[in-house]
């Protein structure tokens, strides 16, 4: 189950030391820049795999959490310590430290859906304070600022992240406020910083004839959220589980703490008076000090808390905190960890916090898609994929074309060029069949535009701009380029950008490239094989309602498009944009063909040469216009063109059947 440690104070000591390292953008030249740089990315992606498993399909449900908690009251002694949990395995080298500061509770037990996950990327450690231990406040927060501190001075650079739910909450921002000088980030999940507004005081008030046990007992039950137990088990039973299956561990889970009630019986019976009188000193000595936390805050917020009025909480503490982010939960309770559909990795990737020093990096700090990530991202797009069935085509080096990605190299660089369809909409299949298929990730160029800071996000889902941030997407700078083809990644590129992806009616399939060379250079320098390629398909999905010319003629549409263009600030000034809305058709279905790759290998004069890389830039671009050019023709041989056909064949061959295409 997990490996208890030495006392806290004990185990500074025993820290491993780590290699110092300066600060990659603060303490290098730029020439030196990007050497270092590629030594991280190495470093930070060795042991960890595309669609590494993070546990999160295999989580352990309630009866584990409490026969844990069993376990640990029984035997439990000795003052508050850190344990290591065994389920979490051996972290990637270089992993940032991350300590889980529990509960009011005290177990540090509270993340055992996560361990894995967490415990891939990150050094994890979880407090564990004793039910009979009276340690106060300040005291507890002193241990933990002495192990930070320790792991600071060792690896100065290196971010610590400090992951405290409730009463855990107050520790973190206690020790942030102490040490504004120290790079930390802070997960903060319901915070008790609302405890004196909260409800739970009036009801251990009235609660007060009933022994503290049984006091204890009701608001551990209202920790929990059934609604949202239901709510999984039903979409557990949609995902094509067995119905009786969802069902046993729907009850398994709500009847757990009635089947482990027994572990009461082995708390003291001061334990709820001290604890109370703990959480009232945490809350107060956190809201005294706010205003002294400096550190990245990252806020996961429950708006069916029962216990604490969480969701108010987070808009004081967001405004409070110079630079917070907050994560609502609609429908999850107060023990929002011990809840499945909970994925705390994934919405720390999501939000751009995961780092190896003191400035996060899109090329150098980025982890791989988990599987559970590649689920849900196929879970989002399940029903676009539904409409639009991708059939993917590609060249192999003799000139045959064939279905699949087989003609696409296996190793990187590559530098994977081609053509938008409307609001880019062919990104989420293309992303997701090259990582099930070939196990690689797209890191996509896109517009700067797609990289908003959001500040509230809610969870019904990752959106697209989440979608971007886990597969790896990058603003448009020719330094993304350069450092993603020089660690040897897999390079997604449009260069008719924002133009192609908010092209006019009756602009379908066509190009609109500038006339800049700049990417075919930067492919020779790195022996690149750059892949052509050309998409369609939109139109036979959506068209747009009018033309830009109509939008013009209207009363005040002309100035209405110049402003919204000025107000994006888009690379083409010539070109007004505006989105003027779409109809949707009867679903057809997208094609996709890669081109015979062409190895840069050996074109040194391309770098050197401008009519060269000219020439290479315009065989490029002719390769993209022979592809959909082809797609084009050779989808009118497609039997399966429309959905109907294709839903008859998935009904008598099976959901998950490849359906047939044109013969290539």
């Amino acid at each position: 189950m997990a490996t208890l440690s030495l006392p806290l104070h004990s185990q500074i000591a025993l820290w491993r030391q780590r290699r110092r390292r300066h600060d990659l953008f603060e303490r290098i030249s730029s020439c030196h820049q990007f050497k270092h740089a590629g030594w991280r990315l190495q470093v930070s992606y060795k042991g960890l795999e595309t669609l590494y498993d993070d546990g999160y399909q295999k989580a352990k449900d309630l009866d584990y959490y409490y026969r844990s908690l069993g376990e640990l009251v029984e035997h439990d002694s000795g003052p508050p310590r850190l344990f290591c949990p065994v389920d979490a395995g051996s972290p990637i080298e270089d992993a940032p430290l991350m300590l889980y500061l529990p509960g009011v509770d005290g177990m540090g037990m509270g993340l055992f859906m996560h361990h894995k996950a967490l415990g891939r990327i990150f050094e994890l450690r979880c407090m564990h304070i004793p039910f009979h231990d009276r340690t106060p406040f300040e005291e507890l927060v002193e241990m933990v600022e002495d192990v930070v501190r320790a792991e600071h001075a060792t690896s100065p650079n290196k971010p610590i992240y400090l992951l405290g739910t409730s009463f855990g909450g107050c520790i973190a921002l206690a020790v942030a406020a102490r040490n504004p000088c120290i790079d930390l980030v802070l997960v903060l999940v319901n915070p008790a910083t609302s405890f004196e507004k909260s409800d739970i005081k009036q009801l251990l008030s009235v609660s007060s004839p009933l022994s503290d046990r049984a006091r204890i007992a009701i608001t551990s039950l209202l920790n929990y959220n059934i609604d949202n137990e239901v709510d999984m088990a039903l979409s557990s039973m949609k995902s094509g589980r067995h119905p009786l299956e969802a069902l046993n561990r729907l009850t398994s889970n709500i009847s757990s703490f009635l089947k482990h009630s027994n572990i009461l019986n082995k708390i003291p019976e001061d334990t709820l008076g001290w604890k109370m009188k703990l959480i009232q000193q945490a809350a107060s000595y956190a809201n005294c000090r706010l205003e002294s936390v400096s550190a990245e805050v990252l806020l996961l917020v429950s708006c069916a808390d029962r216990l604490l009025p969480s969701k108010s909480e987070a808009d004081r503490l967001q405004r409070m905190l110079p630079k917070c982010k907050v994560f609502f939960f609609e429908n999850h309770g107060h023990s929002l960890l011990l809840e499945y559909g909970v994925h705390v990795s994934s919405i720390i990737k999501c939000t751009s916090l995961y780092r190896h020093s003191r400035r996060y990096h899109r090329v150098f700090d980025y982890i791989p898609p988990s599987a559970t990530e590649l689920k849900e991202v196929e879970k989002a797009g399940s029903d676009l994929r539904a409409r639009t069935c991708p059939a993917m085509f590609s060249t192999m080096g003799d000139g045959v074309v064939v279905r699949g990605l087989a003609g696409v190299p296996e190793e990187g660089p590559v530098l994977l060029v081609g053509n938008h369809m409307l609001l880019g909409i062919e990104l989420i299949s293309l992303a997701t069949e090259f990582l099930r298929r070939k196990g690689r990730v797209l890191r996509g160029i896109a517009h700067p535009l797609l990289f908003p800071n959001k500040t509230k996000t809610w969870s019904e889902g990752h959106d697209f701009f989440d979608f971007l941030n886990l597969w790896g997407g990058v603003p448009m700078t020719y330094k993304y380029i350069y450092q993603l083809l020089a660690a040897g990644e897999f390079v997604l590129l449009y260069p008719g950008g924002h133009r192609e992806a908010l092209h006019c009616k009756g602009e379908e399939h066509r190009l609109f490239w500038p006339d800049q060379t700049e990417f075919v250079r930067m492919a020779a320098q790195f022996n690149a094989t750059i892949v052509p390629f050309g998409v369609v398909g939109e139109d036979d999905l959506m068209e747009l309602l009018c033309t830009f010319e109509d939008i013009r003629n209207a009363p005040f549409g002309k100035e209405i498009m110049q402003a919204y263009s000025n107000h994006l600030k888009l690379r083409d000034i010539d070109h007004e944009v505006f989105f003027p809305g779409v109809y949707l058709k009867i679903p057809g279905r997208f094609y996709y063909r890669f081109g015979k790759p062409i190895p840069t290998k050996g074109m040194q004069a391309v770098m050197t040469d401008k009519q060269a890389a000219g020439e290479l830039y315009l065989h490029v671009k002719s390769e993209v216009k022979a592809m959909i050019a082809y797609l084009l023709e050779k989808r009118e041989e497609d039997k399966f063109r429309s959905i109907l056909p294709r839903i008859l064949y998935q009904l008598g061959c099976g959901h998950d059947s490849e359906i047939p295409s044109f013969d290539p």
